[in-house]
């Protein structure tokens, strides 16, 4: 997966979590979780929502890499795998 395709990968599971966010509003490095005001099960949904859109599994321990866009996309692209 190029990073362009995780960051649609990335956008298009978060707008299913938090219907109506503005995410052109987010940076790369911004915490989504404050930003968006995700709770730990909206997180979570987020997560499980990432992995069934792009076929990767997702351990407990990769979540940490997730809490921003330029996390996710390194972490869903070849380059940053």
């Amino acid at each position: 997966m190029n990073r362009t395709e995780a960051l649609s990968a990335v956008e298009e599971s978060l707008a299913r979590i938090v219907p109506g966010a503005d995410l052109t509003a987010l940076r790369p490095e911004d915490p989504f979780r404050e930003v968006l005001e995700l709770d730990s099960l909206d997180f979570l949904r987020f997560v499980e929502t990432l992995g069934e859109r792009t076929g990767v599994s997702i351990d407990d321990a990769d979540t940490p890499r997730l809490t921003t866009l330029s996390g996710c996309v390194g972490f869903l692209s070849a380059d940053g795998a």
